[in-house]
């Protein structure tokens, strides 16, 4: 169980720093399931591949095993840069925005090769009142964002190279409703939204004029 409320800018701050601080080991080992302490015991973490096609976990076993597991295995060597932070103490919300690189060299540029777009995680996090985390700060849901498009056409650029690992050519099959946790839109075991901001808890513009005539048809 947890609370909402009464998080201090700097409790939040220190949370983020070891939040970056894992995501480096987690970087360095390959392993990202060593986050999966940061998440609450019910929290969730979802984003959207497609209009139909959405993942979501919800648990913190279901986030180790699926979301930071099953759908990172294989991304060895790739790593995410958070460009810039975002913290809001009085929803107790955090926004990191982060560059994809694959840690792979792509010949004709010299670099990385790179997943263009933005892509992002926006955080809640909340104190815990009860269990073993009593006390502790922690993931109360997680919702990402990125380009889909071009994440398909630089994994395809990668394989096209001949520099691509077999671990990631094994990554780009982990898609489809078969996979643990990949959910048509329906069928979500949490919001799309994350649950407070689903429920309207911090509304900041109500539907305008034509949006409410058209409910009143």
């Amino acid at each position: 169980m947890s609370e909402n409320g009464g998080l201090t800018r700097p409790e939040i701050e220190e949370f983020w720093d070891t939040w970056l601080a894992t995501n480096r080991e987690a970087e360095r080992t390959g392993d990202w399931r060593v986050l999966a302490d940061c998440y609450a015991e019910d929290a969730s973490y979802g984003w959207m591949y497609s209009p139909d096609e959405h993942f979501m976990a919800v648990g913190r076993d279901q986030i180790r095993d699926w979301a930071i597991g099953i759908e990172m295995d294989g991304l060895d060597g790739w790593h995410y840069d958070y460009q810039v932070t975002v913290i809001d103490e009085r929803k107790s919300m955090i926004v990191g925005f982060w560059k994809q690189r694959s840690g792979i060299t792509n010949d004709e540029t010299g670099g990385e090769y790179e997943i263009l777009g933005i892509g992002g995680s926006w955080f809640g996090v909340e104190r815990q009142t009860a269990g073993a985390d009593a006390g502790q700060i922690k993931i109360a849901w997680q919702r990402d964002w990125f380009d889909m498009p071009s994440t398909i056409h630089t994994f395809m650029e990668i394989i096209n190279s001949g520099k691509a690992p077999e671990t990631l050519r094994k990554r780009m099959k982990v898609a489809g409703h078969g996979v643990p946790g990949h959910y048509h839109y329906n069928e979500l075991t949490s919001t799309l939204w994350p649950p407070p901001v689903e429920r309207g808890d911090y509304i900041t513009q109500a539907p305008g004029a034509g949006a409410a005539a058209e409910g009143a048809q």
